[in-house]
């Protein structure tokens, strides 16, 4: 068995609250993260970095104030550092995030959700 292996789909099956970010890897100065989404998350922006969002399974939205950027299973969006967004989903949605270690999810340390191990 390879001990370096990660299994996305394992991980997440571990938890199921919403909108909290499991970190499943470090890469570099980077936390890759698995987490699951329904509803709508805040408005938020990420001043220093920007913000990756990869679908694993469902259906995402990701609200900008100008448009919508929808996205399926495989399909990826990057959110340029500084500019609003709120991801949206109707139904349940796996996402794999990578984010520089220590980025909290609503870009503000005092309403993020505080960072797990998956």
């Amino acid at each position: 068995m390879d001990s370096n292996k990660i299994n996305l789909s394992e991980k997440l099956a571990t938890f199921s609250d919403y909108f909290a970010p499991r970190t499943v890897a470090r890469l570099n100065e980077y936390d890759v993260m698995v987490v699951k989404v329904k509803g709508e998350f805040v408005w938020h922006k990420h001043d220093e970095t920007d913000d990756f969002f990869l679908v694993l399974k469902g259906k995402l939205d990701i609200q900008l104030r100008e448009r919508t950027v929808s996205l399926g299973p495989g399909e990826m969006f990057i959110v340029p550092k500084g500019v609003e967004h709120r991801p949206v989903a109707e139904e349940e949605v796996h996402l794999l995030l990578i984010e520089p270690t220590g980025t909290p999810n609503t870009g503000d340390a005092k309403t993020a959700a505080p960072r797990k191990l998956a």
